[in-house]
């Protein structure tokens, strides 16, 4: 079987989609690692055993997968959403771990863009297991985009959410905003932010709404890192951002005045290229370092514009709500756009009605060259 061209029997098929679902439950709850699910099909083809990558230190997916399906993994095959990694961590390397559960078979979807954990498919192959690679790869690429994004370009997956009304205002005139979403809506980005590492916002969005930026009413997740742009460090000590429902750190200017925010988790970027507001590739790489992956984006349209002026927006997700305002903010402010030529295009990846609303999700297309 080609790499470049999998073809595989419809219950590898289904194992692999199955394996692409279970890799989905962790959103959120890995970095820096991947999400990766496996499923473990035996000798004469039925599942024997499945699992996914839960947290980051513990067992990796193909471990609980084998450790489910014990002998029956012998002569099998391994349905895995990511290349099987080649190094020892805190766990050691799955590709290992399958030769010696005997496994006669492995696919998987996603090759592994990390040099320190590529590699485990020739390590298979040398074993004499059947290898493979490419079966559902666009699916298992989509859960995993967050992680493979950080490989490939070393910063955060990036994903800017607003909510507007249908003429793409974001508050009225008189600056009042709340509620322009509905309530399925905003129990949706509930959703999306326990599926992020870092939730961030502006000192703007924190003095006018004074947001509190946990995630409630999802079960079991594991709150994000909230973080504030706030380059003249106006943040107070009251602020709801500071409480202990969830990790906070504050970035400020070089030269802003923290002394009324003693026992805040504080970073001091440089400032970026108007010299007025923090450099968002500073900001990024400051996230990354401290094993950020997925960025939700919930800032208002200043802190919106710097990031898609600096390129760092890999999706959008809009909810817009059935309603006119006619004045008020729009949802982008600046960008670095001043003709339609420079507009930043999106392919619309999903459409769906969330009570009155609609969400709608889009990426940015490929540039041509």
């Amino acid at each position: 079987m080609r790499q470049e061209d999998p073809v595989a029997t419809t219950t590898e098929t289904d194992a692999m989609r199955r394996a692409i679902a279970l890799s989905a439950r962790a959103l959120g709850a890995t970095s820096p690692n991947p999400v990766v699910g496996c499923v473990i099909l035996d000798a004469a083809g039925e599942v024997a055993g499945e699992g996914w990558h839960r947290k980051a230190g513990g067992p990796h997916a193909e471990v609980h997968a084998l450790r489910a399906a014990g002998d029956r993994a012998r002569g099998g095959t391994a349905l895995v959403t990511l290349e099987p990694c080649n190094h020892t961590g805190r766990t050691g390397p799955c590709a290992q771990a399958l030769i010696e559960a005997g496994v006669a078979r492995v696919v998987y979807a996603v090759a592994d863009p990390s040099p320190q954990a590529s590699g485990g498919a020739q390590t298979l192959r040398a074993a004499g297991v059947d290898t493979a690679g490419g079966l559902l790869a666009a699916e298992a690429e989509a859960v995993n985009t967050a992680w493979l994004t950080s490989v490939r370009l070393g910063r955060p997956h990036v994903r800017w959410k607003y909510a507007a009304t249908l003429d793409g205002r974001i508050a009225a005139a008189d600056g009042s905003s709340r509620w322009i979403s509905s309530p399925q809506s905003r129990a949706d980005v509930h959703r999306l932010r326990a599926r992020c590492d870092a939730v961030v916002v502006g000192s703007g969005t924190l003095l006018a709404d004074d947001p509190h930026l946990a995630v409630r009413g999802v079960e079991d997740a594991v709150q994000p890192l909230r973080v504030v742009v706030d380059t003249r460090a106006r943040v107070t000590a009251g602020a709801r951002v500071l409480d202990d429902a969830a990790p906070t750190l504050v970035a400020v200017g070089k030269d802003a005045d923290t002394a009324h925010l003693p026992g805040v988790d504080v970073v001091r970027l440089p400032y970026g290229p108007d010299g007025t507001g923090l450099d968002v590739t500073a900001l990024l790489a400051e996230l990354h370092g401290r094993g950020v992956r997925s960025v939700l984006l919930e800032g208002g349209p200043t802190l919106a514009g710097a990031f898609v002026a600096a390129g760092a927006v890999d999706a959008v997700t809009g909810y817009l709500a059935p309603a006119l305002l006619g004045a008020g903010p729009a949802a982008l402010a600046g960008g670095g756009i001043s003709t339609i030529a420079q507009a930043l295009r999106l392919d619309v990846t999903d459409v769906a009605r969330l009570g009155p609303d609609l969400r709608v999700t889009a990426v940015p297309t490929a540039q041509e060259s």
